[in-house]
């Protein structure tokens, strides 16, 4: 099986669509932006990449669009045309089950309505279907929803983790088996951050117009600079993003940064093999690049260039 065939199989899952589902913040702000939005769905037709259980769909339908076009290339569709049904709204969403990439809408849209957003925003790679969708049936007066997403960063302190995830490996049944941690700071860690664990002010260090980026876009490197709030040691660095839907009656905004609820995506943490003290006016800034991986481009290669006062860092992972 490839790496395509396992991402869209793994979309058949029903565990994967309950938590989506569960996630309180996710789905009332689709909702929330949707009906503060009459207008911009009121006879309107939309396309929704990646409908999953249609919940989406049903919003948009129910909010008066014309006609929705719900895609999805996992089995999870037939579920969706049962819910559809259930809810008596099967006269206005229309189902394709296939890859966007590879299906023929039969008409141009005035929204495209995706939740393509993975961890650290980028990672499974489904935004690039959402933009080449976009820029084949989006009518030029057309609009993404959401329209907007920005990344953000922090330092955090997290010891008791840290020695949790790391320190084990220094004494494993008597045997030293340190060497296999570098292996563990390879990979990022998602996890949920307490807003008390931060140690820096948090910034936004890229933004993305979801109305115009391209596919080459997706691949970046951003600078930031962070500025130290406690006298502490840093263990590594937080990122989190919003989304914004900003319509025409209203904006609203989708948040997964520690100070605020969490969400299913939480944070990505990308830790330190040496922590690093801080104090108040220390200088920290640096490099935050981030590309689809060559091996499979569902993962992101991601590079941290840190200089804490002149003191040079060269960090590697892969969010897999």
């Amino acid at each position: 099986m490839s790496e395509f065939d396992y991402y869209f199989d793994s979309y058949s899952l029903a565990n994967i669509h309950k938590e989506m589902l569960s996630d309180k913040i996710r789905t009332e702000s689709y909702k929330e932006a949707i009906f503060k939005n009459p207008s911009l769905f009121k006879d309107k037709v939309v396309l929704d990449v990646g409908c999953g259980t249609g919940i989406l769909s049903l919003f948009v339908a129910s909010c008066g669009a014309s006609r929705v076009y719900a895609v999805d290339n996992s089995t999870i569709i037939e579920t969706a045309k049962k819910i559809d049904k259930d809810n008596n709204l099967e006269n206005k969403i229309t189902f394709l089950q296939g890859k966007i990439e590879e299906l023929q809408i039969p008409e141009r849209v005035d929204v495209i309505i995706s939740e393509w957003m993975g961890y650290c925003l980028l990672y499974e790679s489904m935004l690039p279907s959402v933009i080449q969708a976009r820029n084949k049936y989006m009518k030029p007066t057309g609009t993404m929803f959401p329209n907007k997403a920005e990344m953000k960063i922090c330092g955090i302190v997290d010891e008791e983790f840290y020695k949790r995830k790391f320190d084990f490996y220094n004494n494993i049944a008597g045997f030293d088996m340190s060497a296999f941690k570098k292996w563990m700071f390879y990979e990022p860690t998602v996890s949920s951050i307490e807003s008390s664990q931060i140690i820096t002010d948090e910034k936004v260090f890229h933004t993305f117009d979801l109305n115009k980026c391209t596919v080459d876009d997706l691949s970046f490197s951003s600078d930031f600079k962070i500025n130290p709030l406690d006298e502490s040691k840093m263990y590594g660095l937080c990122v989190s993003f919003n989304t914004t839907f900003e319509g025409p009656e209203a904006t609203v905004i989708l948040e997964t940064s520690p100070f605020y609820t969490q969400t299913h995506w939480a944070q990505t943490c990308f830790y330190f093999e040496d922590p690093i003290s801080i104090s108040f006016e220390d200088d920290i800034h640096g490099t935050f690049s981030m590309k689809p991986s060559p091996q499979n481009v569902r993962d992101q290669d991601i590079s941290i260039e840190l200089s804490h006062n002149g003191d040079e860092k060269s960090l590697k992972y892969r969010l897999r």
